[in-house]
């Protein structure tokens, strides 16, 4: 008993105390930054998933995978259109605001990306239980959903969880491309969801189909059905991504 208290005492907290607030190293691509004067002839047909537009400039980061080929940081050294920051906090609850231009400002994106509705706080605010749904994704996001849960990220403690029937859910968590296969399965779940409910799409292959676009093995008629509460960027999506995305809807916290 005492040498558990004492190795608890020596590795102290190990999970991120200040979670909204967490440093993030400056290799990871987040937030994009656009220069619209810059000379972007080099960036044609480089994005693998149509995420880039060149007239006028900007970057959907609901197809985006984040890969740096359009990215000063990335492939594209010679060109200084395109430069991905670390900022972490990409959610929405508008689909269009996931839209960079060269106007657009991290700082005042982060502000007023989320936006955060009464009734939403009252009744999720203290707790959440979400039921995920892989459908058809490529397992990044799943891993990193996971990791929400560890001891490092710690997401239980604010009251967020994942739960293993959608009985027990106040919503679902969408990651993958939704496939043929996978669209029966994924509305079953929603409608065994009792209400009200929240959807939440995770990833760049469940905002936007990601790399998997236009393929006839894909059934997406889901998103057209019911609506979608937030938008969360990624491939795959990090944990802090994911949980500062949730708080800013539940709690209204940025």
């Amino acid at each position: 008993m005492f040498d558990t208290l004492k190795s608890r005492i020596y590795q102290g907290k190990q999970y991120i105390k200040d979670i909204e607030n967490a440093p993030m190293r400056e290799q990871f691509r987040g937030f994009p930054q656009l220069c619209a004067q810059a000379d972007t002839t080099c960036l044609e047909g480089v994005c693998p998933t149509g995420a880039l537009n060149l007239n006028p400039l900007s970057i959907d980061m609901g197809k985006c995978t984040f890969c740096g080929a359009c990215g000063v940081n990335g492939g594209n050294v010679g060109c200084e259109a395109v430069k991905f920051t670390n900022g972490y906090k990409l959610t929405s609850t508008c689909r269009e605001k996931l839209i960079v231009t060269p106007e657009t400002n991290y700082e005042e994106y982060v502000k007023s990306a989320i936006e955060t509705k009464e009734e939403i706080v009252k009744m999720f605010g203290h707790s959440l239980k979400l039921r995920q749904v892989s459908a058809a994704g490529c397992n990044g996001c799943e891993m990193e959903l996971n990791a929400c849960s560890n001891v490092n990220f710690d997401m239980g403690r604010f009251g967020i969880d994942f739960v293993a029937s959608p009985r027990h859910a106040d919503g679902i968590v969408i990651t993958g491309p939704i496939s043929e296969n996978m669209a029966y399965a994924l509305e079953d779940c929603y409608k065994s969801v009792p209400d009200p409910k929240i959807v939440i799409l995770c990833g760049a292959c469940a905002i936007s189909g990601g790399v998997f676009q236009g393929s006839t093995k894909l059934n997406r008629e889901f998103l057209e059905k019911y609506p979608v509460d937030l938008y969360i960027p990624g491939c795959p999506v990090h944990p802090l991504t994911f949980i500062n995305g949730v708080l800013g809807f539940i709690k209204g916290r940025k």
